[in-house]
């Protein structure tokens, strides 16, 4: 049974990553991403990487949303910002 609590959390779910979006177009705009920290960034990804199979086979909507959601988004900043790191 689903309650309006599970379209609120799907919808979060999905909004989430989606703020990932305007530090990529920071990152592109200034075509610099010296201020994030590289083990910072790789970690987060790392992380997120790691959780992405746990989500794939989840039976929970929410969890999967986010998941895939989140990984292709972070993925996009992560490609984004090491194109831009000056060394």
């Amino acid at each position: 049974m689903n309650s309006i609590f599970h379209y609120v959390g799907l919808a979060a779910g999905l909004g989430m990553p989606l703020f990932n979006i305007p530090l990529v177009l920071h990152i592109w705009k200034r075509k610099s991403s010296s201020d994030l920290n590289l083990v910072w960034l790789l970690g987060v990804w790392s992380c997120i990487l790691l959780m992405l199979p746990s989500a794939l086979i989840s039976q929970d909507a929410v969890f999967k949303v986010f998941g895939i959601t989140n990984f292709l988004l972070f993925t996009l900043v992560a490609a984004v910002a090491l194109k831009y790191r000056k060394s």
